[in-house]
């Protein structure tokens, strides 16, 4: 990947290896490491603190991620960061029970470079929200409301339960799925027919379901200037729809994450880029390798899986498997992170079939 791991044939290592080995001494230390972490160190096989050494090594830990749907979420914060408060956000249960993440100030920093990365986009750093999508307890109602705070804006809502939906399809209940769909569309329609709504967040179904209905399709093209669309996997047909043909007026502009790693906004455009929308994560906690099925990394260009290390004072997690594939794309300049492409969704993960719904 990018960062070029240390090697007898490249031994300075980058900025992210020092990071890395700063926070095994952090996350494997007795007085400020989690309970969950210090309770595996004896079993990992090696020493986290003399034997990982950068983002090579990070591969060397089992991923975990299954853990986090029955560990008690106390286990997961740091001893040294006993004294903060923090907030328990759920992953959205598209493969099974939901898996839980810790959280607290830190999140603040990346909050702060995602807006202004969806500022670089074109999403105006002035007028009220309108966030179609799901609040508590997933993290991205809480990030859509503090993008909006860090405007000074207003922040409508309109909540979804994605979960209920994706138990209507899986029941084979498609005509209740589809009330529900109106039910949201109901909500939205009568925010934007008495507010001023200049940025409008939702998911790739539901926004295709606004476009197909007359009336709110109006008024979010009268007024909205900025369409932000994250959560489930777009065709590039369907974005190049919503971003020439239904909103030619207004900045489209996507965000792919999730509650384990956070967020990658829509990076602005390079040089050189064939697809028209390219993801970037936050790099001072955040990669993301694009891998095989043996776990190899693919060439730029290519398909492979997201395979998350997520480096962070509140949470460490490396060595996760996502349920996308993407497009492997070079950074840009100066940049030390990949970019990713045309994310899609696996359609089984372990056996178990995943269901997107509308979120």
């Amino acid at each position: 990947m990018t960062d070029s791991p240390t090697t007898p044939g490249n031994t300075a290592p980058t900025a992210f290896d020092l990071h890395i080995r700063k926070s095994m001494a952090w996350h494997f230390g007795a007085d400020t490491g989690s309970p969950f972490w210090l309770a595996k160190r004896d079993g990992l096989g090696f020493d986290p603190l003399t034997d990982v050494r950068g983002l090579a090594d990070l591969t060397r830990f089992p991923d975990v991620s299954a853990e986090l749907r029955t560990v008690p979420v106390g286990d997961l914060i740091p001893r040294g960061l006993k004294d903060r408060v923090f907030r328990v956000y759920d992953s959205g249960g598209t493969t099974g029970p939901p898996k839980r993440i810790v959280d607290s100030a830190a999140r603040a920093e990346l909050l702060v470079w995602a807006r202004d990365r969806l500022l670089a986009s074109g999403v105006p750093a002035e007028g009220d929200w309108l966030h179609l999508g799901p609040s508590g307890p997933h993290v991205i109602g809480y990030d859509v409301s503090r993008y909006a705070a860090l405007s000074g804006a207003l922040f409508h809502t309109v909540d979804l339960d994605p979960r209920w939906v994706k138990r209507l399809l899986a029941d084979g209940r498609e005509d209740e799925a589809e009330r529900y769909v109106q039910h949201l569309l109901d909500q939205a329609e009568t925010v934007l027919a008495s507010q001023k709504v200049a940025v409008l967040s939702s998911t790739p179904p539901l926004l295709e379901a606004v476009c197909a209905r007359p009336r709110l399709y109006e008024l979010v093209r009268e007024q909205v200037r900025a369409v932000i669309w994250a959560g489930t996997s777009i065709s590039a047909e369907s974005l190049r729809m919503l971003d020439r043909e239904f909103f030619p007026d207004a900045a489209v502009v996507g965000v792919y994450g999730n509650s384990l790693m956070g967020v990658a906004p829509q990076r602005p455009a390079a040089d050189g880029d064939r697809h028209p929308c390219v993801f970037e994560p936050y790099p001072a906690t955040t990669r993301l390798e694009l891998v095989d099925d043996e776990g190899r990394p693919v060439a730029y260009g290519e398909r492979g899986r997201v395979r998350l290390h997520l480096v962070a004072e509140e949470m460490f997690l490396p060595n996760v498997l996502e349920r996308d594939s993407a497009v492997r794309i070079p950074p840009r300049p100066g940049s030390p992170v990949d970019g990713l492409a045309d994310v899609q969704t696996y359609r089984a993960v372990g056996d178990v079939r995943v269901i997107e719904g509308v979120y």
